[in-house]
């Protein structure tokens, strides 16, 4: 069995999209010693191919990040697997809230520096030692207190269309550039409740020893993220302090947590919490757009990349080639209505 991915990736997507088989998507992170990433990559890579897993995983001597997309009828298969690994033994796995199957379309396992880029040089704390954490009752109780202080350690496109009530959603691209900035910004409030959050934990894991490091007295962090946070307050009756959308890393982009919309088009203003990403291929940008903007821009962000979508895809290759093809993030703290 090959170890990577050999089929175009527009087909896989569109045999996903036409396909009837119930998939479950499921997260799940681990911070540990992993003295040989490539072969411990190999080594999923066979065994996740085989039962039919789909998602994207990172692998780094310092652990594992995963988010995946299992056959339904294989996720028993699925977890013998899990378990057949010492440090993945009862790793928790964060259950998507909603869920078409259709999240991931291939089998992506990738060996990097660290399974969360934060900028931060090797060995300057303890990993392993994050803060307390809360479960979704005791979240809610520490929010109560107004001397706490809630951080959403997500970027600023991932809260525009969803955070807790009362959070602060530093205006940052990149989980790097939040790090100092909180710190920075907390500098006299050390004595005080911080409580952080992120989308399924792997963030607040490193975010909350990071502040520990740094003097920091009464930190905690959301058991699982807003993933566990949101299912377990539904099935424990307890009041949902989240509201709008779960933006998620794969192709839903979002889960509904509440029917709530916060954000705003960033081409008109009006209400909408919908990302898409450009038409044009070269631009690529995520922003939010709305129904009638879609249909004024022909689903892109400006007139320039409008008059290049239209143009027939031999001339847009010609265009892109040699072009950077990294992510563009729209940047809410540098927008103008009407300019994305």
């Amino acid at each position: 069995m090959k170890l990577h991915n050999t089929i175009n990736g527009e087909e896989l997507k569109e045999r996903i999209k036409q396909s009837n088989e119930k998939r479950t998507t499921i997260s799940f992170y681990k911070y540990a010693k992993i003295g040989n990433p490539q072969v411990f990559r190999d080594h999923i890579y066979l065994h996740f191919g085989e039962a039919g897993v789909l998602g994207r995983i990172y692998v780094a001597t310092e652990g594992i990040n995963a988010q995946l997309s299992v056959p339904t009828k294989n996720l028993d298969i699925f977890k013998s697997h899990l378990s057949d690994i010492t440090f993945l033994e009862d790793v928790r796995l964060n259950y998507a809230v909603e869920d078409n199957g259709k999240s991931f379309f291939k089998l992506s396992i990738k060996v990097k520096n660290k399974i969360v880029a934060d900028g931060l040089e090797d060995d300057i704390f303890d990993i392993t030692s994050p803060a307390d954490y809360l479960d979704a009752k005791d979240f809610n109780a520490l929010t109560e207190n107004p001397d706490t202080i809630i951080i959403d350690m997500r970027n600023h496109y991932e809260s525009e269309v969803g955070h807790f009530k009362g959070a602060w959603c530093p205006d940052v691209d990149t989980f790097r550039e939040q790090l100092p900035l909180v710190v920075e910004e907390l500098e006299d409030k050390k004595e005080k409740p911080v409580v952080m959050y992120c989308t399924g934990g792997i963030r607040c894991e490193k975010a909350s020893a990071y502040l520990k490091y740094n003097g920091f007295e009464n930190v905690y962090h959301l058991e699982g993220g807003i993933i566990k946070y949101s299912r377990d307050a539904k099935e424990n009756g307890l009041p949902n302090k989240f509201i709008g959308k779960n933006f998620v890393f794969d192709e839903r982009l979002h889960e509904r947590i509440t029917d709530d919309v916060i954000a705003n088009c960033h081409q008109c203003g009006e209400p909408f919490d919908e990302h898409v990403n450009c038409k044009n291929k070269a631009c690529n940008l995520l922003f939010i757009q709305c129904k009638s903007c879609g249909e004024k821009y022909d689903g892109c962000c400006s007139e320039a990349c409008q008059t290049i979508a239209a143009l027939p895809e031999e001339d847009q290759r010609a265009l892109r080639k040699g072009k950077d093809k990294g992510v563009r993030i729209f940047s809410k703290g540098r927008f103008e209505k009407g300019e994305v």
